[in-house]
């Protein structure tokens, strides 16, 4: 099955890879931002809005979206970007799918977990969230579950919870079991042989993921983290003009033709 897509803007093509629970629309004034530069390539990732009926585990996404990309706008080079999931998502499409990638952007981004028991235990805890989601089939009760975890808790109506209410309880389980960071092997290993620019992006009080992304930096060759001061984990919906200015600089600054 085919990935949903929707297009806007114009320019050179954006690929955008969303966050767990939201949709490719589901990118706030970070997302108006680059449209005025950019064509987004806004995919629903398998699971999640147009995408609901989808099943696919992090290498099958990455193939689907290079497919799906590749529909949209041709065999054009891509920039892509991808957000906590998406970004994940991103990280296989650029170490395992054939796609044309010029450039990628990986907001609140991991490599994966190291030790092989944590990965695990992270899987069991995703798969229990996912059976509790299905026995309850209420999305609403869900969100706001997990909206009020300590990786949100700076969203308020950037958080666009109806946007989400578009998600079903079925689709989120499976990319819980699917798509979990838990499932996700390792890949720190194979980003020294990434050879397109990377920008790594997360905010200060996201001490974890701004760990990673000073990882990712240090091990893609041509890597870069930026730490947005005071920022949560959706940093670029949280700080909406901050993360845009960084991330629209950058990319002009790796591809100076491509940007405006």
């Amino acid at each position: 099955m085919a990935l949903h897509v929707e297009l806007r803007g114009s320019g050179p093509p954006l690929v955008l890879l969303h966050g767990f629970t939201q949709t490719g629309r589901l990118w706030g004034r970070f997302g108006q931002h680059l449209a005025e530069s950019f064509t987004l390539v806004g995919l629903d990732l398998p699971g999640h809005g147009g995408s609901d009926a989808v099943r696919a585990d992090l290498p099958a996404t990455a193939r689907l979206v290079a497919h799906a990309a590749r529909d949209a706008v041709g065999d054009a080079p891509c920039t892509l970007l991808g957000y906590s999931l998406g970004a994940r998502v991103a990280l296989h499409v650029l170490t395992g799918a054939t796609m044309p990638v010029r450039r990628a952007v990986l907001i609140g981004a991991t490599g994966g977990i190291d030790d092989p028991d944590a990965r695990a235990r992270r899987r069991q805890s995703d798969d229990a969230r996912a059976d509790e989601l299905e026995a309850s089939d209420d999305v609403e009760r869900f969100l706001d579950s997990w909206l009020r975890g300590p990786l949100f808790e700076r969203l308020g109506e950037e958080a666009e919870r109806e946007e989400r209410l578009r998600n079903s309880p079925a689709g989120l389980a499976s990319s819980l079991r699917l798509c979990g960071t838990g499932t996700q092997e390792p890949l720190w290993d194979a980003l020294p042989s990434l050879p397109c620019p990377v920008l790594a992006l997360a905010g200060t009080d996201d001490t974890r993921f701004a760990a990673h992304a000073l990882r990712l930096a240090r091990l893609a060759p041509l890597g870069v983290a930026s730490l947005i001061p005071a920022g949560g984990h959706a940093v670029h919906l949280a700080q909406p003009d901050h993360a845009g200015r960084i991330v629209e600089h950058w990319l002009h600054s790796v591809d100076p033709s491509s940007a405006g």
